[in-house]
């Protein structure tokens, strides 16, 4: 039997080794509902989905720079603590890294040839820009050159590039890539951006090397102006409608606005030094940001029968403070407990469907106050200044409607708080930090670079800092120091370590 059955193979075999045998074959083994390659539109638009700021932010950079904060630790430990918090401190390596840069780097490779899908490759360039920026800005120095290439070009262990390097590689992307936008060539209408709109991303690329040159004000100001120039000729965002917003909806949720909605909805409030400095200028943006769910004394009575938007009821909660010691320091303000502090508005600015800012034209017009001041470029800095408040103000509509300031209401503030020419660059960056609400990253890179608004040093007593008063990076993720050991440790040695307090190349004291 066992001959039979071995003779029979040995047939079967001979018989499938004759020309024709595999007639139909290749066909039958292809999977023709699976698709081997995806639209490189679909994958810049991936990437502008995620671009949108992961909800670490309210964990790092919007409590370093006193925003939002909250007393507890644990996993929702750093910057209310000037502590590391591993794994969250990978959350923009994740985001803008493994899934930005990889998608969009998939989208150069499949576009740069192709003389029909020319605004399709530039439209990648700038939004690479945007999303290195981010993680340059976080880590100090990243992979770059080779980043994303490691199905293209099997570069599994990237090199990490200098962020001296990155910067000025970016500056040189958005300028080729900004002129390069042509709206005679084929659009990509389907874009969730700009809807294929060319002047539009046109503006985001000189708005987005504006913020980029700015970011070099300490350390290359030769080559900050010559790109401000650049910038201001080649045209930046003029209106809110211009700026780089990402839509999210009730599918897909805004993670911010997830975060606080969840199950940390009791535990994160504005902070005191961001609710003080509206309040104490009168400024009508504190009701369009907050609520205060006065007398609650836990979670479950932080109701909307409870719910006061008043400013002049508003109390942000201390820096400095653990879920052991707020409780006494609640009661010496007043309150009936922590959860009496002030909060971001959940069904306002913090809504779930909340769009995301990534570049605005406030924060844009701001920038060009400061290269104003700096003589980089011409213009009234005043009216930059005052229009640029203006615009942030309306700007707040489309969060939400109920977030409205009304007209006489911004007239007023702007007419009470013209730019200040002895302290003009206090003034502008201060109110950046206050146009970069809820964009952690920018305001905590504007802060670094600027060194305003003056905030206080966080006393929180288990800090890990020793040098100066303020975190000035994210430490790596683990996944990098594991895996890409190698290269890792020599950015980290280029740098001077792998710590809170380790400064970028831009952030020169």
């Amino acid at each position: 039997m066992k001959k039979t059955t071995l003779y029979i193979l040995c047939l079967l075999t001979t018989f499938c080794l004759l020309p024709g045998c595999d007639s139909g074959f290749d066909e039958i083994n292809v999977n023709k509902t699976q698709p081997i390659a995806l639209d490189p539109a679909f994958l810049l638009n991936n990437a502008i989905i995620q671009s949108s700021f992961p909800l670490e932010a309210v964990v790092f950079e919007i409590p370093i720079v006193q925003q939002i904060v909250t007393p507890f630790g644990g996993v929702l430990g750093g910057g209310n603590y000037n502590q590391d918090n591993k794994p969250r401190n990978g959350a923009n390596w994740v985001r803008y890294y493994q899934a930005v840069t990889k998608s969009l780097v998939s989208v150069l490779d499949a576009t740069q040839a192709d003389d029909k899908k020319t605004n399709l490759y530039h439209s990648a360039r700038i939004l690479r820009a945007f999303a290195t920026m981010i993680l340059t800005d976080s880590y100090g120095d990243v992979p770059y050159a080779e980043a994303g290439q490691g199905f293209i070009a099997g570069l599994a262990l990237p090199k990490y590039d200098s962020q001296e390097s990155i910067y000025k590689d970016i500056l040189k992307e958005l300028d080729e890539a900004s002129a390069a936008l042509d709206a005679t060539k084929p659009l990509v209408t389907t874009d969730v951006l700009y809807g294929g709109n060319i002047p539009s991303w046109k503006a985001f690329g000189y708005s987005l090397m504006l913020r980029a040159a700015m970011r070099l004000s300490k350390v290359d100001q030769t080559l900050a102006q010559q790109y401000v120039t650049k910038a201001v000729t080649g045209g930046v965002i003029q209106t809110n409608a211009g700026g780089a917003v990402v839509r999210h909806s009730t599918a897909y949720n805004n993670g911010i606005g997830a975060f606080v909605n969840g199950p940390e909805a009791n535990n994160y409030y504005l902070a005191g030094p961001f609710v003080d400095y509206l309040k104490s200028n009168n400024d009508p943006r504190l009701k369009a940001i907050s609520v205060r769910y006065v007398g609650a004394k836990s979670g479950p009575n932080q109701t909307a029968a409870t719910a006061n938007t008043d400013p002049a009821v508003q109390i942000g909660m201390p820096m400095g403070y653990d879920n052991g010691t707020i409780i006494a320091r609640a009661t010496a303000d007043g309150l009936a407990s922590f959860y009496d502090y002030s909060q971001l508005d959940r069904t306002r600015l913090g809504k779930i469907d909340a769009p995301c800012f990534l570049v605005t034209n406030a924060q844009t017009k701001l920038l060009l106050a400061e290269a104003v001041v700096r003589n980089w470029t011409s213009g009234d800095a005043a009216v930059l200044y005052s229009d640029a408040i203006r615009a942030h103000m309306v700007e707040m509509t489309q969060s939400s409607a109920s977030s409205t300031i009304p007209t006489a209401d911004i007239d007023a503030y702007i007419a009470a708080h013209p730019l200040d020419a002895g302290n003009a660059l206090r003034d502008i960056n201060t109110q950046y930090w206050v146009a970069t609400f809820l964009n952690g990253p920018e305001a905590f890179a504007n802060f670094r670079r600027s060194g305003f608004p003056a905030l206080t040093k966080n006393p929180y007593p288990a800090q890990e800092i020793t040098t100066g008063d303020f975190v000035r990076k994210l430490t790596y993720p683990d996944t990098e120091l594991g895996i890409n050991v190698a290269n890792v440790q020599e950015a980290i040695t280029r740098q001077g370590g792998n710590k809170l307090d380790t400064r970028v190349w831009w952030d020169k004291q």
